[in-house]
């Protein structure tokens, strides 16, 4: 039943990248999704090896975007960051590099000149992407960080600003904890099947009381109040068949012993997640 189950270097934070490639290996999870800081701290040449070397499926690079930047000289950096996260991606086989597109810029509240800057530097991404076989994966984010992290805050919104690009090269992600709100997630999650663009689908659960730090609220499938069955479902009826990343932000997870971590992470997942694949 967890054959299909990609651990989020994020969920087991506290371990280098070695020491994720070791628990995943120890737990029978044959994916990983990694975060950029783990791979600049061991190398990126090292790291690739390392997760051929254990014949790990890297789900997602995490991540690239926050591309809303309003002054010529941050939009240029935003640009040749991502650049840079793209041949990681590509050095990596990352499955997709996620993007999370970015917030308003400081002293700005023109959410509309933002997603139109999103939209406007996709198009100079997107071809630097196709040609290191790289796949955007456009994330949007639960309202609450429309401000600081993501102008784009429902799958339908994501599914617009992808549609300009072939599905090969921009797709959308698919994360329980930022859409399981969405009054129109069952329609918007089979317009994505229809278009062939869930590039990655995550889950972990939206916690109460939300923690002071809300990027924290997130936690094991089952101990929140996301509905897995019906997402899951939602996502397996429009043919997807790639990885199931567990991405898990929350202290409470990170001061646990790691092993601890994956084999309840495991756990839930058979019991919330596979049966409904």
């Amino acid at each position: 039943m967890g054959d299909r189950l990609s651990l989020n270097t994020a969920t087991t934070k506290p371990w280098t990248l070695p020491q994720a490639v070791e628990g995943a290996g120890r737990a029978g999870v044959t994916a990983v999704g990694v975060w950029r800081d783990r791979v600049a701290e061991h190398g990126l040449a090292e790291s690739a090896a390392l997760l051929r070397d254990a014949g790990l499926t890297v789900s997602s690079l995490c991540r690239g975007g926050f591309l809303t930047a309003s002054s010529p000289e941050a939009a240029a950096a935003a640009l040749a960051d991502n650049r840079a996260a793209i041949e990681e991606a590509a050095t990596l086989g990352a499955q997709a590099l996620v993007m999370v597109v970015g917030g308003l810029p400081e002293g700005d509240r023109d959410l509309v000149g933002a997603r139109a800057r999103v939209a406007e530097r996709l198009h100079d991404l997107a071809p630097v992407a196709a040609d290191h076989g790289v796949r955007l994966a456009l994330e949007p984010l639960h309202p609450m960080y429309v401000a600081d992290r993501a102008v784009i805050s429902t799958l339908a919104q994501a599914l617009d600003l992808a549609a300009p690009f072939d599905a090969a090269t921009v797709g959308v992600v698919v994360d329980t904890f930022h859409v399981f709100w969405d009054p129109d997630l069952c329609e918007s999650i089979a317009r994505a099947g229809r278009e062939d663009r869930i590039a990655s689908f995550q889950v972990c659960d939206f916690n109460l009381p939300i923690a002071t730090d809300a990027l924290l609220s997130r936690g094991y499938m089952g101990d929140g109040v996301v509905d897995f069955a019906a997402i899951t479902g939602w996502v397996a009826a429009t043919g997807y068949s790639g990885p199931v990343e567990v991405e898990i932000f929350n202290q409470d997870v990170w001061d646990t012993d790691g092993d601890t971590v994956v084999s309840r992470v495991r756990e839930r997942y058979d019991q919330l997640v596979a049966p409904h694949l």
